[in-house]
């Protein structure tokens, strides 16, 4: 069973154009997932199951509704105790512990602020965001590093108040945070009067990848669990009682795309694989094991995944498979169909909205494409001036109307950033900062973020067609394309690129894959400048940070 229908006026739908024009979410009143999604679950059907852990030691959990509201109880009642009450902030480091949805439900019920953090923060990463957001308390894993850092931040940090580990090894100063959550009750009423929840309090914050300028605060309210439906059912075509793995640490947007709120509104299981580093081959392994129904990863997985032998995994119970994070080159999508018989279907967001754009599954893929507008915002192509643009000129990615009805998924707010806010959103107008275009069937294409964009000789050059043709070379496992300073072009295009394992760098590879370029697209596109590194900067998310590369440049 599954609990769309409370949701939904219509579930199904006979094509794309049915689903754009007929798609309606229905939101009650104070909703709240922990109580109207969990809850609802351990009432109506106590013994389905919600979330099934597994990690590289082959270690297996397998949890209930009625186990994680149990659960979540218990950590609200322990916040409680601690002093947390509505609207105060909690920033917790749990990677894929079963106690990071535990978490999240236990916020969610008292109301306080969700601030879910990636366990790569530095010191000064920590002391940041503590101060940025008022942060009352730190939840972490007991990792030597992870208390390393927050403790080295915590004399800085102005507003913590107290901090728990989840683990074995509980340092002095710091609250064993499952022993604290087994003393107190498993009775947690849901809050009444001023203290409930309202749809549009805060329930979530983000901050930002960062790949320019310090994070920004991006918060969600406590409607922003409907809006991932259509990320789900639509998109990733999750499945009631279906295992569905989205690969995500709890500490990126990933995981309220993939990892609880659609998927669990939908009725299907989340398949958590818990490993502390990625190897290509231990997470076909845990696949393999897992025997999933539904699939959704970065590209940076599928990428190292098409590299390794796929015969040696069991495919053959995935039913849909899904990629976002950035866009996804044809030759990634073609390999990984000729290995599997799955075709990956792309779609587009960020950590400010659901799924924007996505490969729907009632058009024919176009692989390269980000597939088409979801049905719950109005999306358009505009120029510098705000027009539209007609089909093939490429303009920004724009969300428009938010003036006459906020769509639900989409962020309230950036935190306390009243000058983000003025540059992002005008007039009922949420500009994304990405760029694409739109074909004559509406299909969109990535181009790229805006700063990424090159201009060489006149010409306008998004990274990603480059990229995509450096991905066709059997010896290019990743790239970046960026722009350097050139005097007389202005720019030129520089590609940094990692080999797989069979390739050196040379003078003679790097001809050979310049001219490769040459055949696949515009020549003038080509890499006039080629690097070889071992690895790409990427944020914590696993994004590749362009600027980095372009920083980096500016200083040699």
């Amino acid at each position: 069973m599954n609990l769309l229908h409370k949701f939904l006026p219509r579930i199904e739908f006979n094509s794309y154009e049915d689903f754009k024009a007929n798609y309606r979410v229905n939101v009650p009143e104070s909703f709240n997932f922990a109580y109207d999604i969990i809850d609802e679950y351990a009432r109506l059907a106590p013994e389905k199951l919600a979330l099934v852990w597994y990690n590289d030691e082959k270690k297996e959990r397998r949890l209930t509704h009625t186990e994680l509201a149990m659960m979540s109880r218990r950590a609200a009642n322990f916040f409680v105790s601690k002093g947390i009450k509505k609207g105060d902030t909690v920033l917790f480091m749990l990677k894929q512990r079963v106690e990071a949805w535990v978490t999240l439900l236990a916020l969610c019920r008292i109301g306080a602020i969700a601030i879910p953090a990636t366990y790569q923060l530095t010191p000064k990463d920590i002391v940041y965001r503590c101060n940025a957001a008022d942060v009352r308390y730190i939840v972490s894993v007991d990792d030597e590093e992870i208390v390393r850092h927050i403790e080295a931040a915590l004399p800085d940090c102005k507003t913590v108040t107290g901090c728990a580990l989840l683990g074995d090894h509980i340092p002095e100063g710091w609250l064993d945070y499952a022993a604290e959550c087994e003393k107190v009750s498993d009775s947690f009423p849901r809050p009444t009067g001023e203290e409930a929840t309202k749809n549009e309090d805060i329930m979530l914050m983000y901050f930002s990848s960062g790949t320019t300028g310090m994070p920004k605060m991006i918060v969600h309210d406590f409607t922003y669990p409907l809006g991932h439906i259509v990320t789900a059912k639509y998109w990733q075509h999750v499945e009631d009682d279906g295992l569905h793995m989205t690969q995500s640490d709890s500490g990126w947007a990933k995981f309220a795309w993939g990892k609880i709120y659609g998927q669990w509104i939908a009725g299907a299981v989340i398949a958590a694989y818990d490993t502390e580093k990625f190897v290509p081959a231990n997470m076909l392994a845990a696949i393999d094991h897992l025997k999933l129904t539904t699939f959704c990863a970065p590209p940076t997985i599928y990428r190292f995944l098409i590299k390794e032998d796929l015969s040696t995994c069991d495919f053959s119970t995935i039913h849909h498979c899904s990629i976002a994070g950035e866009p996804l080159n044809p030759e990634v999508f073609n390999r990984f169909y000729e290995a599997t018989g799955l075709k990956v279907h792309e779609g587009f967001g960020q950590t400010e909205t659901t799924v924007i754009l996505a490969n729907f599954g009632w058009d024919p893929i176009k692989p390269g494409s980000t597939g088409k507008p979801s049905p719950i915002y109005d999306i358009d192509i505009v120029d510098e001036d705000g027009n539209s643009c007609e089909d093939g000129v490429v303009g920004s990615i724009v969300i428009k109307n938010t003036d006459k009805a906020h769509p639900t998924g989409l962020f309230k707010q950036y935190y306390r950033d009243s000058e983000a806010m003025a540059k992002s959103w005008v007039n009922g107008v949420y500009n994304t900062g990405d760029l694409a275009w739109r074909d004559a069937d509406g299909y969109l294409w990535f181009e790229g973020r805006g700063d990424d964009v090159i201009k060489c000789s006149g010409y306008r050059i998004g990274p990603f067609e480059v990229e995509s043709a450096l991905l066709t070379h059997p010896s290019v496992l990743e790239c970046a394309v960026t722009a350097v300073p050139d005097p007389v072009r202005g720019q030129v295009v520089k590609a940094t690129i990692v080999l797989t394992k069979k390739y050196s760098p040379s003078e003679e590879l790097k001809k050979e894959l310049q001219n490769h370029v040459k055949k696949m697209t515009a020549p003038y596109k080509y890499p006039r400048v080629v690097e070889f590194v071992d690895e790409l900067p990427k944020t914590h998310s696993g994004k590749i940070r362009r600027v980095e590369i372009r920083k980096n440049d500016e200083t040699k």
